[in-house]
């Protein structure tokens, strides 16, 4: 039985009585913010990191900040572009082909969701593969494909989901490889490289989605669950494989009970996945919040890292 002391190294801890252990999105991103930081500090490399931002969508806003912090506070070179969300696609892709040619930009990322008029897709492609550090560039994409997740720049929140996984199965004492995966959800950002990178560990994968046939059957398979299908609790807790280590993407805000103090209906966050339900069947299980969702800008240090090492 892991101590626990041991469990939190691995940023896990005990659950309630009679569930499941709870892996801490936020330790697990502490830990791997502090080995970016001191990796980028033994090489002698500032890595710099621009981030546009078109519009002023506040939940973008929100993220945008979060993710200068945490630059910031690895060390790196932060650099953030606010653009009118009047902002042309012609003024924005020369914006983009800019940060491409300075040297002292590692990686870039244009936060989404972009203005209607924009397309979000040109935009993307527009990004060097090399500072492509949210893993969306079709040559990322079709190198993490092939299997050579050395060259590429993998998207954040599965990479963040692969090290949650491979933090609980360590506590667990189980060898991912031959396991049976399910993942719900098959979005280019989360489900198909999600899926891929479990193939990486030797899982047998499954990949399924709100039109798949028998849902409960295939999800009640699933000896590693990752759900990312963004909708509110869709799986009930009671398809869940009893032991199973289940890894929620989704971010839902649902209505809560009650007024704030402005005297509005209150909401709170679940997930993908009924948790209270799940966490005593599963034998460790991601809340939300505060799982995946620290790890995705954990992981977007740490492309930023690998981009500027590669760049050297």
């Amino acid at each position: 039985m892991t101590s626990p002391s041991d469990l939190a190294a691995l940023g896990l801890r005990e659950g309630a009585p009679g569930c499941g252990l709870v892996i801490d999105g936020k330790l697990v991103s502490q830990s791997v913010l502090a080995e970016v930081a001191q990796k980028a500090a033994s090489l002698g490399l500032r890595p710099g990191l621009a981030v546009v931002l078109v519009g002023e969508d506040p939940a973008s806003q929100v993220y945008v900040k979060s993710k200068g912090k945490a630059a910031e506070s690895c060390g790196f070179h932060s650099v953030q572009h606010t653009l009118p969300v009047t902002t042309s696609q012609a003024d924005l892709i020369a914006l983009v082909e800019a940060l491409n040619a300075d040297p002292a930009i590692n990686g870039i990322l244009v936060q989404l969701p972009l203005p209607k008029h924009i397309d979000s897709t040109l935009v993307l492609e527009t990004i060097s593969p090399a500072k492509d550090v949210d893993g969306f560039h079709p040559v990322n994409a079709g190198l993490l494909a092939i299997g050579d997740t050395t060259r590429a720049l993998v998207p954040c929140t599965p990479a963040g989901s692969l090290i949650l996984v491979e933090r609980a199965a360590k506590a667990l004492g189980i060898d991912l490889a031959g396991r049976e995966a399910v993942v719900v959800g098959r979005s280019n950002i989360v489900g198909k490289p999600m899926a891929q990178l479990l193939l990486s560990r030797s899982c047998t994968v499954t990949i399924a989605h709100s039109r798949t046939h028998d849902l409960k059957e295939v999800v009640g398979r699933a000896e590693i669950l990752v759900a990312a299908v963004g909708r509110p609790e869709m799986i009930p807790g009671d398809w869940v494989r009893k032991g199973a280590i289940v890894i929620d993407v989704g971010i839902n805000r649902v209505s809560g009970e009650g007024l704030d103090s402005q005297g509005r209906p209150k909401t709170r966050l679940v997930g993908d996945v009924a948790y209270a339900e799940a966490a005593t069947r599963a034998a460790a299980i991601t809340p939300v919040p505060g799982g995946v969702g620290p790890m995705t800008i954990a992981m977007l240090m740490s492309n930023t890292l690998a981009a500027a090492i590669r760049a050297r």
